[in-house]
């Protein structure tokens, strides 16, 4: 009999989420604003939303998410390497591209 589950939430360290967007400050916004986000969260769920939040509170109307995972390295080339610090002192990063 297992006594531990098999649980991809039990990760040693904490849980670094990214999540692939595109955002729109304007109604009617065609174009968009390519985003990474970066943050730490118990479960994608609460990653999720605490990115909506997040931007919402930066003034974006609207999102779409297009992909989330789990960053399973230290990156470490700019801007990512500061958001993922950022993230693991309970920031949410928001890394923009023009």
């Amino acid at each position: 009999m297992i006594s531990t589950p098999d649980n991809d939430n039990n990760l040693d360290g904490p849980m670094v989420f990214i999540i692939i967007a595109k955002a729109y400050e304007k109604d009617g916004d065609d174009e968009g604003i390519d985003l990474h986000i970066m943050l730490s969260a118990p479960d994608d769920d609460s990653a999720v939303r605490e990115a909506l939040n997040a931007l919402a509170e930066e003034g974006f109307l609207e999102a779409d998410l297009d992909q989330i995972g789990m960053v399973s390295e230290i990156p470490e080339e700019e801007p990512h390497a500061s958001a993922y610090q950022g993230a693991l002192q309970g920031e949410v990063a928001i890394i923009r591209f023009s």
